[in-house]
């Protein structure tokens, strides 16, 4: 054998080798596919929805993000060859395809035909119903469109369905509400606030309130199920350890734009770097002053029967040991509030003897203070403060100040309906004899429930019963001129969850009435101790007399639960096992939906 055929039979043999060695690769299928081909971008057309559905086409288009293993989104998204877009920039070039075959082993960079029926579903256009996919080999990833926040208009949005996108901004986390229910954070060019916290009520309100609409983006998880475990954001997956918290940015967002139940959404094909920059504050704000006081809303505190039984609860939590854990954590956050006098909210509505839920918290605080503190509450000479199923109360820290005279309730025929009983009482403070009359108040929400006549929204950004709260703080005005407390003390501090905004007409009610909002005196800039949608802002509010806002050195708000995912609450609803556990941690972080107040007094 000669030589050159030795070397041609060792060649031979060494590619048959190297070949058996190299990875399975796609069966390359001639191209083009079988029947006319029908580009995306005819398939979405210029507008919302398809000019198309119901039609069967084929189309040739590259793989651009493919979710369709289990727990995915069941499909992949297609996008046209940069050579195949139309010179339209409002008809999408990217289409996602529902279904198909499963064996089809896509990866993204796949060339593939499609065979299907054009739907909409939800109002994403989509191909269902798929009889054929092809692969027919690979090709350049089409370029991903630079997106930036805001954008112009949603079309901006509608225009890129489908498609590759990048976000080159560093992005504001401004809410995380879904990132445990369904893997979804809220993405925004800096931090949004409610309309009503930054401009007055009507159309001040409603040029903020389109802003905001144009300033956020739905990051998802390429996950279609509810309760994810692992929960994918931060990196390493969310735990009680390791939060993304509103106010945290982000970088590096990238992925494939879909729309879903109203929103547009951002499936990542990249994982994005989230940089801790509102991280926690372990203890609460520094506001100076001799005696502090404090304002906390607890989410609905009920403890059953008062012996550990009675759960699940008309609010509250569903079992005893998830009471526990809601005990424990609002806790740690009462007493972390160090305050000599601390107003609550959404406490049950259950008197004050030794089953009540305001001896509960109250006996929970004293059995983790520190030596030398107890804690004690105002007892009206009432069976109850009045017939909603949550009230207020007011806790005092019994070494430092103590009640002056008798607690007194506003009478629920001077309130408009469906509001809870201010409660007033007078303190001492023990140092110097001084006295300070603090009034816990919970207005009227904003939700739609029987809303009627002018108390329906109006929208002028002040949402339902607006005209209820206005003149519940014209009553509490008219209450409090009474010296209900009867000590004669001008020193009065009004507290609560006033379920209004800063710029609306309950506020501007009582500062009208001559109370100073303290969180706007001391502060530089729009405060918040909620989040809804996406957008922040101060539901509950410190209000003091004239003759007291010269001795109130600040007031500041401990952002321990705003600002959290109600995933890392205390609730072991829509958790896997594991994370009950590893989604839970005795601190006062998330203890409530509601940040605390706190305002510091050298009181005289």
């Amino acid at each position: 054998m000669n030589k050159i055929l030795i070397v041609a039979l060792a060649a031979a043999l060494a590619l048959l080798l190297v070949t058996q060695l190299l990875p399975e690769k796609h069966e390359i299928v001639p191209c083009p596919c079988a029947g006319t081909i029908t580009k995306i971008h005819d398939i979405q057309g210029s507008g919302a929805k398809s000019p198309l559905i119901g039609k069967t086409v084929t189309v040739e288009a590259v793989v651009v993000g493919d979710f369709s293993e289990t727990g995915g989104l069941g499909g992949f998204f297609l996008q046209e060859e940069d050579r195949d877009a139309d010179s339209d920039p409002n008809t999408s070039e990217g289409i996602f395809i529902y279904g198909g075959d499963p064996s089809a082993n896509l990866t993204v960079g796949d060339l593939v035909c499609v065979t299907g029926t054009i739907s909409e579903y939800k109002g994403l256009t989509e191909i269902k119903n798929v009889t054929k996919t092809t692969i027919c080999g690979s090709a350049d990833l089409p370029s991903a469109i630079s997106v930036t926040l805001p954008v112009s208009s949603q079309d901006a949005w509608e225009s890129v369905e489908g498609m590759r996108v990048v976000l080159p901004q560093k992005l504001t986390v401004t809410d995380t509400y879904g990132l445990g229910r369904y893997g979804e954070v809220v993405l925004s060019n800096g931090r949004l606030f409610n309309p009503t916290e930054v401009a007055d009520p009507g159309e001040p309100a409603q040029a903020v309130m389109a802003k905001n609409a144009l300033n956020r983006i739905v990051l998802d998880d390429g996950n279609a199920a509810q309760n994810p475990d692992p929960i994918l954001y931060p990196i390493g997956g969310l735990a009680a350890n390791r939060p993304l918290r509103d106010g945290d940015t982000a970088i590096g967002v990238q992925g494939v734009v879909t729309y879903s139940y109203g929103e547009y959404l951002i499936e990542p094909t990249v994982m994005p770097t989230f940089t801790t920059t509102n991280p926690r504050k372990p203890t609460a704000p520094d506001v100076g002053g001799n005696l502090r006081v404090a304002s906390f809303n607890v989410e609905n505190y009920f403890n059953g029967d008062g012996c550990g039984s009675g759960f699940p609860t008309a609010r509250g939590a569903a079992t005893l040991p998830d009471f526990e854990r809601q005990r424990d954590k609002l806790v740690k956050a009462l007493v972390g509030l160090n305050a000599d006098i601390i107003g609550l909210m959404e406490i049950e509505n259950d008197g004050f003897g030794p089953q009540s839920a305001i001896y509960d918290i109250v006996r929970g605080m004293n059995a983790a203070a520190p030596i030398g503190t107890s804690y004690a509450y105002v007892a009206p000479k009432v069976d109850q403060l009045g017939t909603d199923a949550i009230t207020v109360a007011l806790v005092y820290r019994a070494p430092t100040v103590k009640p002056a005279g008798n607690p007194a309730a506003m009478a629920m025929t001077d309130l408009p309906e469906m509001n809870r009983p201010p409660l007033a009482q007078t303190f001492i403070d023990k140092t110097n004899g001084a006295e300070l009359t603090v009034v816990v108040s919970h207005f009227k929400s904003k939700s739609p429930s029987s809303a009627h006549g002018p108390d329906r929204d109006q929208k002028d950004g002040q949402g339902c019963w607006n005209r209820n709260r206005t003149q519940a703080a014209s009553a509490l005005l008219d209450w409090l001129a009474t010296d209900p407390t009867k000590t004669d003390d001008p020193d009065v501090l009004i507290i609560g969850d006033l379920n209004c905004y800063t710029h609306e007409d309950p506020i501007t009610t009582l500062t009208g009435g001559g109370y100073t909002d303290l969180l706007s005196r001391f502060s530089k800039g729009p405060q918040y101790t909620y989040v809804y949608k996406g957008e922040a802002g101060a539901l509950d509010h410190a209000l003091g007399s004239a003759t007291l806002v010269s001795q109130v050195r600040g007031a500041a708000v401990w952002h321990i639960d705003a600002d959290e995912a109600p995933a890392l609450g205390y609730t072991s609803l829509y958790k896997s096992k594991g994370q009950v556990e590893s989604l839970y941690r005795n601190d006062p972080y998330r203890a409530s939906d509601h940040d605390p107040i706190v305002i510091g007094i050298d009181l005289k």
